[in-house]
């Protein structure tokens, strides 16, 4: 009797001890991955730095010696309404392969048939000082005579040009209206969306430099062969709002 009394003592015990613990639920995770990578063109032909050599709208002929630009406010829209939303700024060279290459984390699974960011620096940013990372002043996109950002760099040689030694330069900036450059890019994907499913997924954007120079502002190397401040600034910004294009959507889950 002594000894069921012990058991029953026992039993009791533990069930007022077992409610003390919490455990805690493995959950799965329900987030993915999306790598983007830039393939910088001119026109059909594979963008190549200081050697060779292509035509802009008019015939003129001219080469690449620099090209970069920023992106931030990456914005994936969503079918199940759950969208995915960066701050952060990334700096796109064409001299520094790595850069190309653009790694977005924790992003919630799901189809997204929309993809849009910015091409420059917001009003906050650029208002705030110099910053590290993307927007480290020693990336040399960063105006130390007048407080903001470049937004894109874009320098070369033309025969037709009239600046000294044939050359080209288009840095541009700003945010304030009438010189306002932030463009915002927005890129349908409806037809093949990116699926998020605890994986990587691949996204490849194609960046047409000709874009830069044709539309719907036609350049001529002749009479506008640089822009370093707000003048002319919004016709190279009004061009390249268009530059971008997507070329493939690879899920890995499919």
């Amino acid at each position: 009797m002594k000894k069921t009394h012990n058991i029953f003592v026992f039993c009791t015990i533990l069930l007022l001890i077992i409610p003390q613990f919490s455990f805690t639920p493995i959950v799965k995770s329900v987030k993915g991955q999306l790598q983007i990578n830039f393939k910088h063109v001119v026109e059909n032909e594979l963008l190549k730095l200081d050697s060779a050599y292509y035509k802009n709208e008019l015939g003129q002929s001219f080469k690449i010696s620099k090209f970069k630009y920023y992106l931030g406010e990456i914005h994936l829209k969503s079918v199940q309404g759950k969208d995915y939303y960066s701050k952060s700024y990334f700096l796109v060279n064409e001299d520094e392969e790595s850069s190309k290459q653009i790694t977005l984390n924790q992003i919630p699974n799901g189809n997204y048939i929309s993809i849009s960011f910015i091409l420059g620096v917001d009003s906050i940013d650029n208002c705030s000082g110099a910053k590290s990372g993307a927007l480290d002043p020693l990336n040399a996109m960063f105006w130390a005579w007048n407080t903001g950002y470049i937004f894109l760099k874009l320098e070369g040689n033309s025969p037709v040009s009239k600046s000294p030694g044939g050359m080209f330069e288009y840095h541009i900036g700003g945010y304030k209206q009438p010189s306002n450059c932030i463009r915002k890019i927005e890129l349908d994907l409806t037809k093949n969306p990116i699926i998020i499913n605890n994986k990587v997924s691949f996204l490849e954007l194609k960046t047409n430099l000709s874009e830069i120079l044709k539309s719907p502002n036609t350049i001529d190397f002749s009479i506008l062969s640089s822009v370093t401040d707000s003048k002319n600034a919004d016709l190279i910004a009004n061009n390249y709002k268009d530059m971008f294009s997507v070329l493939s959507v690879k899920n890995e889950n499919q």
